[in-house]
């Protein structure tokens, strides 16, 4: 049996948050029986004293020795303000620290936002009673108990209980040939086609501007719509294959989008940075779904690969950069054209820009049953904002500089 649903919350277990209550008194407590997961995490990561400041006061929180201590004071080295509503949806799992930057409601007049999401880790580990990743702590075994191949792809023919292994301890795959090379030239020409039906203000697809001052579509929503090879590729025993590799019950999504890379992007976002999927909130609800790339013209070094870090749906790290203190290494995926990556939605991952020729890709994936309805709305909400944190974070990464 394979799973990766790490859920561990519903709408049920979205509460109301008295912000006094829980520095004083809840999280005085977590401290107190949980410091051993989140103090070895923070010791690695060099943390600060960080002062959140709230209407209702402030409170530092520091490392002290084996503790983490909640001193009802304005003294740390960085400090973050918070609305209390925004403490009470930090505490649910509902939003992160990149959460505010999307909404440009991150205010930090001291320290900046590596020192915020470093203490995210931490009170992560507090709150859900889950140990923060220290070096060391996620290790890679194959289904006999050998170290596992991080290098491996696979193929149509592999079996399909070691590829789901393989998704579950990896939290990515490389699949090789799994589309046809004359589908992929049909889908090109079709993007081609489709290209002149989008505009820069449709709602359905992104734009870049490139540095002969060119604007070009690098994102084209609801593609399928637009090629029937598409459509009928997402119907296709291959594509759904995916999904079943593991016992989870994933849902095909029905909908794609078609991505350009082109060279020299300088305003407008194209390529992102490190981060996960899941870096606006809601990981206890919602992870793992798997994100599907289908390579249209294959990808490498010099044309925008993706890069995954290995192991990182198992570990709780921060959402948005990348650390070599993790001992996690970067594994590139150069592809060929008609093959696919898939990674988990709590994998870090990334794209690079293209520096010598453009490529295409199609984005799709799965997604795990839905476990409840209440808290869809706030779904809503983060969909709306990912676009704008992720094109902030891409055109200035200085605030996670460390």
């Amino acid at each position: 049996m394979s799973s990766l649903d790490v859920r561990t919350r519903t709408d049920a277990d979205v509460r109301d948050v008295d912000t006094r209550t829980f520095f004083d008194d809840e999280l005085a407590a977590l401290a107190a029986a949980r410091s051993h997961l989140a103090v070895p995490a923070a010791t690695e990561l060099r943390v600060s004293p960080l002062c959140i400041a709230t209407p209702s006061g402030a409170w530092t929180l520091a490392i002290r020795g084996d503790r983490v201590a909640v001193d009802r004071d304005d003294t740390g080295d960085a400090r973050v303000e918070l609305d209390d509503d925004e403490v009470g949806k930090l505490v649910n799992d509902l939003i992160t620290p990149m959460t505010l930057v999307a909404s440009a409601r991150l205010r930090m007049e001291r320290g900046n936002l590596g020192d915020f999401l470093d203490w995210w880790v931490v009170l992560r580990a507090l709150v859900d009673g889950r140990a923060a990743h220290t070096a060391g702590a996620v290790q890679f075994q194959d289904r006999d108990g050998a170290p596992l191949d991080l290098a491996r792809s696979f193929t149509l023919d592999d079996d399909d209980a070691e590829i789901a292994h393989f998704l579950c301890e990896a939290g990515f795959l490389h699949l090789e040939g799994w589309f046809d090379p004359s589908e992929m030239e049909q889908i090109s020409r079709d993007i081609d086609d489709a290209l002149p039906r989008y505009t820069p203000d449709d709602g359905r697809s992104w734009w870049a501007e490139t540095s002969d001052g060119t604007q070009r579509a690098v994102r084209l929503q609801r593609f399928e719509e637009h090629s029937a090879t598409l459509a009928t590729l997402l119907a296709d025993e291959r594509f759904l294959r995916i999904g079943r590799l593991t016992d989870d019950g994933y849902v095909a999504r029905t909908t794609a989008e078609a991505l350009e890379k082109p060279i020299g992007v300088v305003k407008g976002i194209s390529d992102l940075l490190w981060h996960k999927d899941c870096s606006l909130g809601m990981h206890s609800y919602t992870c793992s779904g798997l994100t599907v790339g289908v390579s249209v013209t294959g990808a490498d070094a010099s044309c925008g690969q993706l890069s995954v870090v290995p192991g990182s749906h198992r570990a709780l790290v921060q959402p948005a950069l990348h650390r070599t203190t993790w001992g996690l290494p970067p594994r590139d995926l150069p592809t060929r054209t008609g093959d696919v990556t898939v990674h988990c939605s709590c994998t870090l991952h990334m794209s690079h820009p293209p520096v010598a020729r453009e490529r295409r890709v199609l984005y799709t994936g799965f997604a795990l049953p839905a476990s409840d309805d209440a808290v869809a709305d706030h779904q809503v909400a983060v969909s709306q904002v990912r676009e704008q944190a992720y094109k902030k974070v891409s055109q200035d990464p200085s605030p996670v500089a460390r």
